[in-house]
């Protein structure tokens, strides 16, 4: 991304609606993180396009005649915490044929923007095999820039490789405060491997997961440069960036590998979804930096919808 304000760029992409929905989401998650918080009602107002409808007095609007929504007193300063993967497959090629470090990127702006917006603060978990950064919980649009800034930096293919523990293991340990917690992984992750750390983040914070999907190495032959999970574009080259992957040109576009590689796919992230179910903790995945928005309102639309 450019090196213009990264909060910029998400105002200039979210559109109101969609900005209220995710703010309204948002809100009502800390008022079921924060139990006894944020729950005393203040008072009532119309509604407008793009609140949670959940939201809704049914009766008040009966008697109104038109749709009115119910207003509590805010919890303030509220924690999110941005857990990341910072290895080397985070530098790779997302599905859409962006780099997979614009979404993250642009992700962590959307947490940040809406945290903002409502005045709570943000803390950042960033983690590899070889590095780990850590950044406190702050509200000023310079401090989340910084913290923005801070995560683009660590992600690259010459970055170490992958460690998820790492990172789950720092937000548990230094955060106590209850906080909604955002891990940004890929697609591959979280593996069995990290479901013990997984399950007591969880018991103590809310946990939500967003992934971000991979190319396809052998779907797209008709396109000049290609890549695929933990790949990155180099000279129409297939390149794992982990250095385990050698696929020669012409298997890319082939029906019966593409099928295959397809299948496996699915079966991995069929697995992921079933452990993260056992966990009761709400994930989506994402293709790209235009998926971000929606897939993200999505996540928070299902996590409000299942404490209910």
């Amino acid at each position: 991304m450019a090196d213009v304000s990264r909060l910029a760029q998400v105002r200039a992409r979210l559109e109101l609606p969609l900005a209220r929905r995710a703010s309204g989401l948002l809100e009502g998650r800390h008022r079921s993180v924060l139990k006894g918080h944020g729950q005393d009602f203040d008072d009532l107002h119309l509604y407008a396009p793009g609140e949670d409808v959940g939201d809704i007095d049914w009766k008040s609007s009966a008697r109104a005649g038109i749709p009115v929504v119910r207003r509590f007193v805010r919890e303030s300063n509220v924690n999110l915490v941005l857990v990341v993967d910072t290895g080397r497959n985070m530098g790779a090629t997302a599905a859409s044929g962006e780099p997979k470090a614009d979404a993250v990127s642009f992700c962590c702006a959307l947490v940040a923007y809406l945290a903002r917006d409502r005045g709570d603060r943000v803390a950042l978990v960033a983690a590899d095999a070889g590095r780990i950064v850590q950044l406190p919980p702050r509200a000023s649009t310079q401090d989340l820039e910084l913290m923005l800034r801070t995560v683009e930096k660590q992600l690259s293919v010459d970055a170490p490789a992958s460690d998820l523990n790492r990172a789950l293991d720092r937000a548990l340990n230094a955060f106590q405060r209850r906080s909604l917690m955002v891990v940004v992984t890929d697609e591959a992750r979280p593996g069995p491997e990290h479901e013990r750390l997984l399950r007591r983040l969880r018991v103590r914070h809310e946990v939500m997961v967003v992934a971000v999907a991979d190319l396809s190495p052998v779907g797209v032959a008709t396109v000049g440069t290609t890549a695929g999970p933990a790949a990155h574009r180099a000279l129409g080259a297939v390149a794992d960036v982990d250095g385990t992957l050698d696929l020669p040109p012409f298997l890319r576009g082939r029906v019966d590998v593409a099928e295959g590689a397809a299948q496996a796919v699915r079966a991995r992230r069929e697995s992921v979804v079933a452990l993260l179910r056992t966990l009761q903790v709400e994930a989506v995945s994402v293709t790209g930096t235009d998926d971000v928005v929606p897939r993200f309102v999505e996540l928070l639309g299902r996590a409000k919808r299942a404490r209910r």
